[in-house]
């Protein structure tokens, strides 16, 4: 069997794939480039005096230091100097790094928070947002800030602008406010995050959102088109000497719980169980993690969709384990063609045990290494199998960089001997592939290539699947190519690919207007095309769409939409997925929609999004769809919000008139910025489904919880079924 890129494979896959010139021909147009805003230096210094974090600015040593202030206006339009003025402090000592900012209200109001939940929405609240590049590669980092009403954010951050906020870490910090400003204090230590020994330049950011002016601002200058998490566009902290070296830090979490549990078609199901987690730092930058016995009933549950989709929807992953330094694992290939997808592990099964050893091995290499063991289950003859996942990146030019994973699922013992066992349990599954990410230093150009290849016990032909695409965005166009070629005989079980055995042509392109003045700040069309073919570039379905956006200064947004379809359906397909009849493999289908969607702004206590679609469907059919997002805020305690999505299909018989409502209602109530009350309710018509979830958090002690979960799921006439769970677990941080 053929290597991934052997000497017959490369050249066809370079012909193939014509984006592979285009994006080596991009790589010349900013290889090297100087990191933009080099000029923007902020001189932090070491102090001896106490600084009391109350969020008050009177402490001695804040008389003293550098400040960062002169903020440049990012939205509504990044033409000057913000309105909104604001000051940044910082200063360290041998355990944190000390920060004070403060934000004065040029406009007069009250401020606007959701919730004192963590890691709130971005665009929900008037808020302050730090970022730190430590490597200074313009591509990794941290984030940290908090709201106006002092509910605390953090998190990873990868792909030079892209967060990850299920990370947490120990820090503490307060607000405080008056009618004229409001202040955020806070005390990082050193040991919380991982930074290279003995650097003196740090890549550095401030922003600032604040609702009352439907302002966003930057220390930094920086295009409105890109987010101010760009650590491209950041600046510099100038460290008076090195920080301190970074010492081994060793966490132990361990947890126990007690559930008690009940479905109508088994016996109750009472647990206790104990697991934990064990943190390393194996050197100041690359962590080591264990999991013994995990357990995630405190996960938050899905939300529930309408499906009308000829393939598999895409979940995203909740557990906590699987979504530390995820980008290292999850962002390689494409959304929809996927190698690794961590929601494989442990669908239905016990996960006994893992590891994963993650991070920056220095400044031009990032690893990581997984590996995951499930148990057996005798009743269905599953074996316990082995998941283990390798990803390797290299950093190149600026701020591109080249990619290397293996995936490999191995059953490892078999409870019961049939060979047809090994029929629905493959032995083996094995993906590996190279990627290429662009990302230039002016950060205007992206795009990626990568090719993959798939090994299986009765796998046939090659089993490669390739793609490349590149992207440009400036401040008034946007636009870009791609191409996917996915081959029949590829396969990746630990991955998420819904479509097999297609190449995919599709391209987009669009264009903002400015307005001088008035109540619109951009407005303007994009024109989107994808054309899917199969292996011998036959037709099998396309779809074309014109759209048009409006921006407003208030945050509010419409947007119009039409777009022409057509499929050939290559396999039997309900398309009620109600389990009504399937139409033919082979039959063809074209109709026409035109959609229209409407966000408020988000200042309003009231909030709400508002949605529509009218158009053909399958067999000259019609399909009507309403959707609405409805919100409610007691700032900043409590926050309601409803979901609602009603689907209205008209089909000849035998599927004729078709209905589907799907609901659902959450209730986050935020007692203070520790204790946490949410209650998700669902109700979907299609699978008739009813669902409740509400869990209870005490953060009783910095990243230590008390969950108390309660989950009930019923099945609606005339399916039957019902079960519900009680779950009190507590879990504890230990650290050196």
């Amino acid at each position: 069997m053929s290597g991934p890129l052997d000497r017959n494979t490369m050249p066809k896959l370079v012909n193939q794939n014509p984006l592979f010139y285009m994006l080596v021909m991009t790589i010349a147009l900013s290889a090297y480039g100087q990191k933009k805003n080099e000029a923007f230096r902020l001189n932090i210094r070491k102090t001896n005096l106490p600084v009391v974090i109350d969020g008050v600015a009177d402490d001695m040593v804040w008389k003293t230091t550098d400040v960062a202030k002169d903020f440049f206006m990012v939205l509504p339009m990044d033409e000057g100097k913000a309105n909104e003025r604001s000051e940044i402090r910082m200063t360290y000592d041998d355990k944190n790094i000390y920060l004070i900012a403060t934000f004065y209200n040029t406009t007069k109001g009250k401020n606007f928070v959701e919730s004192l939940r963590r890691d709130f929405s971005f665009g929900k609240n008037d808020n302050f947002l730090l970022f730190i590049d430590p490597f200074n590669n313009k591509t990794t980092g941290f984030t940290f800030g908090s709201n106006a009403a002092g509910a605390q954010w953090d998190g990873t951050m990868f792909a030079g602008s892209s967060v990850d906020l299920n990370w947490d870490s120990k820090w503490v910090s307060a607000v405080q406010r008056d009618e004229d400003k409001w202040v955020f204090e806070m005390a990082l230590p050193f040991k919380s995050i991982r930074y290279k020994d003995g650097v003196k330049e740090w890549g550095i950011n401030f922003s600032r959102l604040d609702l009352k002016s439907s302002e966003k601002s930057s220390w930094t200058p920086i295009g409105r088109q890109f987010p101010t998490s760009s650590l491209a566009l950041a600046g510099v902290l100038v460290w008076d000497e090195p920080p301190p070296s970074p010492k081994v830090n060793f966490s132990l979490i361990p947890y126990t719980l007690g559930t008690i549990a009940e479905d109508i078609n088994e016996q109750s199901d009472n647990e206790l169980k104990v697991g934990g987690d064990i943190k390393f730092s194996l050197s100041s930058s690359l962590n080591l993690d264990l999991t013994i016995n995990p357990d995630f009933s405190q996960v938050e549950v899905d939300r529930q969709v309408t499906n009308l989709d000829r393939f598999e929807l895409f979940f995203p992953e909740r557990r906590q384990f699987f979504l530390e330094n995820a980008d290292l694992f999850a962002s390689f290939g494409y959304q929809d063609i996927r190698p690794f997808f961590s929601r494989r592990i442990g669908l239905g099964v016990p996960i006994r045990a893992g590891a994963r050893v993650s991070g920056n091995l220095n400044e031009n290499w990032r690893l990581g290494l997984m590996d995951m063991q499930t148990a057996s289950v005798t009743s269905t003859g599953r074996p316990s199998q082995n998941f283990g996942v390798l990803s390797l990146q290299r950093k190149v030019f600026s701020r591109s960089s080249i990619g290397l994973m293996f995936v490999n699922k191995q059953s490892v013992s078999y409870p019961q001997e049939a060979d047809s066992l090994k029929t629905v349990f493959p032995e083996f599954n094995r993906n590996i592939g190279l990627e290429y990410n662009l990302a230039s230093a002016d950060n205007l150009w992206s795009g990626k290539a990568f090719v993959l290849k798939s090994f299986a016990p009765n796998q046939r032909g090659n089993g490669l699947t390739q793609a490349a695409n590149l992207e440009y965005k400036s401040r008034k166009w946007n636009w870009g190519l791609q191409e996917e070629s996915v081959g029949e005989e590829y396969t990746a079980e630990v991955g998420f690919v819904p479509r097999r055995g297609y190449i995919n042509l599709s391209a987009f392109a669009g264009h903002l207007f400015f307005p001088k003045k008035g109540k619109i700040v951009s407005h303007g069309p994009s024109l989107r095309t994808s054309y899917f073919f199969n292996s011998n570039f036959e037709r099998t379905d396309n779809e074309n769409s014109l759209e048009y956006e409006i921006n407003f200064r208030n945050r509010s947004q419409l947007e119009f939409e039409g777009s022409k379809e057509f499929v050939e359906l290559l396999s039997p397909f309900d398309p009620t997925r109600s389990g009504k009849d399937s139409l033919a493999t082979g039959t063809r289908h074209r109709w026409n929609t035109l959609k229209i969607e409407y966000d408020a702004k988000p200042q309003s206590l009231f909030t709400y999004s508002l949605g529509a679609q009218y158009g053909g469907y399958y067999l000259e059919g019609t399909r009507l769809g309403l959707m609405a997002e409805l919100g409610y805020r007691f700032q900043p305690f409590v926050s309601l919000s409803s979901n609602l999505s009603y689907n209205h299909l008209d089909m000849p018989a035998p599927w004729n008139t078709t209905e589907f409502w799907l609901i659902g209602s959450e209730v986050d109530i935020t007692f203070t910025n520790t204790l946490f009350f949410a209650n998700l309710f669902q109700y979907n018509e299609q699978s008739r489904n009813f669902n409740l979830n509400s869990r209870l958090q005490w953060r009783y002690k910095p990243a230590s919880d008390l969950f108390l979960v309660y989950t009930n799921n019923q099945l609606i006439s005339p399916l039957e079924g019902r079960s519900w769970s009680l779950t009190l677990k507590l879990n504890y941080w230990f650290n050196n």
